[in-house]
């Protein structure tokens, strides 16, 4: 019985550092980086970002595939993985307070008018904006989950209004939640800005399409940290081009590189970021160790996706 690490992200983690982690937690098992050959057969947990070609069915023995984060829909995309196989991911406080305050910064951004100062000052024009009132502006959530409640509540502790969204109805002081597919457009005909910490799911994939689009409001920004298929991309650039909302900021994409030549690039009103909004898994490790403990011991797993519902 044995854990394999499979990154493949030397920017972001290194297998061989997460060993380094993992070793004192797990002492006396063998764990192995990005391959286990010939010791395939041994391999029952699998820690990784995505499922990478060929991988899954070289591990007969597989029972757990622990994600390296929060969004497990490229793993649970993946035909290769069979259905006996439990999916787990994630839930550090550290993403999800660097989401919150990335979301938080390009809020502030707009509110405090920087772009438009910061193309002023570099032609010397001195041209003074009011900067806009967080009680006069609405915040509105899409998912509320463990990160989505923490950048609804990030918001809502600095004086700005916020309502929330998901599928299921949720209950957060100081939050005005709703649920159900019927009063999104209502969330969005209020918010001033629609941040989505949504999962891909079947019901999330595309939500965001020209009808959709329609509900906002004309000086509306979107910000996306959540998936990227849950926006269709010729519908987001049609919105922008009719005026149905302000902007967009994106962190997150269909096809991950962003292509070079994709038009979100230099489109005037999107802003790109390339999947950075939440980056660092401080506390996350132990979990890590105590899935490998908790399969062997047949207790429950932490943190267990349901494959069906897809999160």
């Amino acid at each position: 019985m044995s854990l394999l690490i499979d990154i493949r992200e030397p920017g972001w983690l290194r297998e061989q550092d997460l060993r380094e982690t993992l070793s004192p937690l797990l002492p006396g098992v063998s764990i192995y980086c990005e391959n286990a050959e010939g010791h395939e057969a041994e391999i029952t947990m699998l820690a990784t970002v995505k499922l990478y070609p060929g991988v899954v069915g070289g591990l007969p023995n597989l029972k757990l595939v622990q994600k390296l984060g929060a969004g497990v829909d490229g793993i649970l995309k993946d035909s290769t993985l069979p259905e006996n196989v439990r999916v787990c991911r994630l839930k550090p406080d550290a993403p999800a307070e660097e989401i919150a305050e990335y979301c938080l910064a390009y809020v502030l951004q707009t509110q405090r008018n920087i772009r438009f100062h910061a193309d002023n000052a570099s032609q010397g024009i001195w041209h003074q904006v009011p900067p806009k009132k967080r009680a006069r502006t609405t915040i509105g959530i899409l998912g509320l989950g463990h990160i989505g409640g923490r950048t609804a509540r990030t918001f809502a502790s600095l004086g700005f209004p916020v309502m929330g969204w998901s599928r299921t109805q949720k209950q957060i002081d100081g939050i005005t939640c709703l649920a159900g597919i019927e009063l999104l457009p209502t969330l969005l005909k209020k918010s001033d800005y629609v941040i989505s910490i949504l999962p891909s799911t079947p019901e999330t994939r595309h939500l965001f399409d020209i009808g959709m689009f329609e509900h906002m409001r004309s000086g509306a920004v979107l910000v996306n940290a959540g998936r990227g298929d849950l926006i269709d991309e010729q519908a987001l650039l049609l919105a922008l081009d009719r005026g149905n909302l302000a902007g967009a900021v994106l962190d997150v994409f269909v096809s991950e590189p962003l292509p070079g030549e994709h038009p979100f690039w230099t489109h005037p009103k999107i802003t790109v970021t390339p999947h950075v909004s939440g980056w660092h898994l401080d506390g996350a490790f132990e979990d890590i160790a105590e899935n490998y403990r908790r399969l062997h011991s047949g207790a429950p797993l932490l943190h267990q996706v349901d494959r069906q519902a897809g999160y």
